[in-house]
């Protein structure tokens, strides 16, 4: 496992480089690039160009990305050209939220998406799996920052249970203030999430109760309950595994919609901040931990597979 774990690691590299040659030639493509929001949109000719040199903008394009290059494999990603903090500054402050939020959803997902799961498979087509099948779809259906208006309006504005706009408390600090600023964010997200993950599983219990081991197992008189729990389920785990580690680097650089409704300072946030005021330098630093997440979270879920399933062997 570690040596696959390790080649892994290196196979990453060259999809970096790549990913992050990609990301600077599309900037470096946009009309005006990041002159116009260094000098602003009232700068004459001779500003401009002065720009241009100052900052060796007037160099070719793979000079100036190899230049981007060194620096950021040292740890420099340049600065915001707005709030002049380093890239990294600003993104490590957003990451932990963003973090917290995506593990609080998750666990929603998991705590309605598996049990309703469940109970559809153990029942196909009864009322039972009819009901919690439009429950899914319905889950899906929803737009999140709907979803996210109605929670407000009824356990903000109506019963005053929870704060309307949530805030980055770290969990180990204060736990109880915590949840309360990450529950409406994190049941918005959950909920939508959570009709993907019952469908998935659904399907993928249902598969395995038609195998041949399972007809074996209640031959020989194996509790209902232990071939659901033991086999089935175990079985079962591989697809979801994979579906719920989407879900999860997903919500590292996509939850922007339900952070712009409860004002959620997280990373998703802070990249659509960055694009809008065409701050090159910290497009780029988001852009890139993004798929940095992606990448290391596939790689946690192939390590799961292992664990799921002995029978898988990693070489």
């Amino acid at each position: 496992m570690t040596a696959y774990v390790l080649r892994r690691l290196a196979q990453m590299l060259p999809v970096l480089l790549l990913a992050s040659f990609a990301i600077f030639a599309m900037i470096y493509a946009v009309p005006g690039g990041p002159v116009a929001v260094i000098v602003g949109e009232n700068a004459g000719p001779e500003e401009i160009a002065a720009a241009i040199r100052r900052y060796g903008l007037d160099r070719p394009m793979a000079v100036q990305y190899l230049d981007w290059l060194g620096r950021a494999l040292a740890g420099d990603f340049g600065s915001s050209l707005h709030s002049r903090q380093p890239v990294l500054q600003l993104i490590g402050e957003r990451l932990p939220a963003t973090l917290q939020l995506a593990l609080a959803a998750i666990l929603v997902a998991l705590a309605i998406g598996i049990p309703v799961a469940i109970a559809s498979a153990v029942r196909p087509h009864s009322w039972l799996d009819r009901m919690l099948s439009g429950w899914s779809a319905l889950a899906l259906g929803v737009p999140t920052f709907w979803l996210g208006i109605l929670l407000i309006l009824l356990f903000a504005v109506e019963l005053h249970w929870l704060p309307s706009a949530s805030r980055h408390v770290p969990f180990w600090q204060a736990p109880l203030d915590a949840l309360r600023s990450l529950a409406l964010p994190a049941l918005t997200l959950g909920v939508y999430v959570s009709g993907i993950l019952a469908r998935f599983l659904r399907a993928s219990l249902i598969g395995e109760a038609r195998a041949d081991y399972v007809r074996t197992a209640r031959a020989k008189g194996v509790p209902e309950r232990r071939i659901v729990g033991l086999h089935i389920m175990r079985n079962a785990m591989l697809p979801f595994v994979t579906i719920v580690g989407l879900m999860m680097a997903n919500f590292i650089g996509g939850a922007v919609v339900t952070e712009a409704v409860f004002t959620y300072p997280g990373l998703g946030r802070l990249l659509i901040q960055a694009i809008s005021t065409r701050d090159y330098p910290l497009i780029q630093g988001c852009i890139l931990v993004i798929l940095v997440a992606y990448m290391l979270i596939n790689l946690l879920v192939d390590a799961l597979y292992a664990w799921i399933d002995p029978r898988i062997e990693y070489r």
